[in-house]
């Protein structure tokens, strides 16, 4: 956070930055505004201030909220440090959601101050144009999306993150798709570009190709797709269906997690229960992240319906 333009006195300046930063000040502003090194230490020891890390002061005593935590880290960070990752996510605003430890990002070729607190990283991927420039330093919610994802523990929870953050409104898919094409090479890449498809709605007919296709990989029937069928004078699609033994699977995309949805769907799955077909739900999410246990469960349905697989 920079300094006012205008003219203040030391306390009232210093007032500015305890207000626009949760009461966490860095040494390098302090050192800005006229404090020297035997004035910061006199507080410390007053116990009117606390330690954060080596470069980072709270001026006051108590627990520190996490807006507060989240400048102390890009403090420790350096001029250049941001918040990146599901770190940024949170500070835009991202609910429901948590980080084990604040990540901050680097240039590379940025001296690292190592600590427990906080977690600092070089990147190749550092850019001063994906850089909110208001409030607490930190990528932009559609980038963070994406470095979130890449760097999540499982394949479930950088799919999840993805599609929590444009659930919530923080970015949109297409916004996703833009910072998803900056990524060159990262071993998540495909199932990024994957789940971003999925939430750009174009993956419904995808979805039902690669059922198709492992069908046919696994040794199971084939099925039809996009069956037309009607409920008085509603009409609608079964995604994958084996007419002779009665099975369905509706293809489930991430959007219809969402509340619009949940009306239709549930209409359209009564309707196929009551003429005693057994219905299973895919999530897009499991296709990318559980294949073998939602086909596991697809082999049975067949096998419990009469279906029985060639020698």
């Amino acid at each position: 956070m920079g300094l006012r333009t205008a003219p203040l006195g030391r306390a009232e300046e210093l007032a500015w930055l305890i207000e626009g930063q949760s009461g966490v000040v860095s040494r390098r502003q302090l050192y800005a505004i006229g404090f020297t090194r035997w004035e910061i230490s006199a507080q410390i020891r007053a116990r009117r201030w606390q330690v954060v890390t080596d470069q980072v002061l709270c001026t006051h005593t108590g627990p520190l909220c996490q807006e507060a935590l989240h400048w102390a880290a890009v403090f420790h960070g350096g001029p250049r440090a941001h918040l990146d990752g599901g770190s940024a996510l949170i500070a835009s605003g991202l609910k429901r959601f948590d980080a084990e430890r604040i990540r901050v990002s680097v240039p590379r070729g940025a001296r690292v101050r190592r600590t427990r607190l906080f977690d600092i990283r070089q990147t190749r991927r550092w850019s001063a144009g994906v850089v909110v420039s208001t409030g607490i330093p930190r990528t932009t919610p559609a980038v963070a999306a994406v470095r979130a994802a890449l760097w999540a523990k499982s394949d479930r929870q950088a799919a999840l993150v993805l599609s929590m953050v444009v659930q919530q409104g923080l970015a949109s898919a297409p916004g996703l798709a833009l910072a998803a094409v900056l990524v060159k090479r990262d071993r998540r890449r495909k199932l990024v570009q994957a789940v971003v498809l999925d939430l750009l709605g174009g993956s419904r007919t995808l979805g039902e190709i690669d059922v198709a296709r492992e069908c046919r990989r696994r040794g199971l029937p084939e099925p039809s797709r996009q069956v037309l069928r009607r409920d008085g004078a509603r009409r609608y699609y079964l995604d994958v269906y084996w007419d002779e033994w009665g099975v369905v699977v509706e293809i489930d995309g991430i959007h219809h997690t969402w509340a619009e949805n949940v009306v239709a769907d549930a209409l359209r799955q009564n309707s196929v229960s009551m003429t005693r077909a057994t219905v299973l739900r895919l999530p897009l999410l499991g296709l990318r992240t559980q294949p073998e246990a939602f086909f596991g469960q697809i082999h049975d349905a067949l096998v419990a319906a009469g279906w029985r697989a060639v020698a």
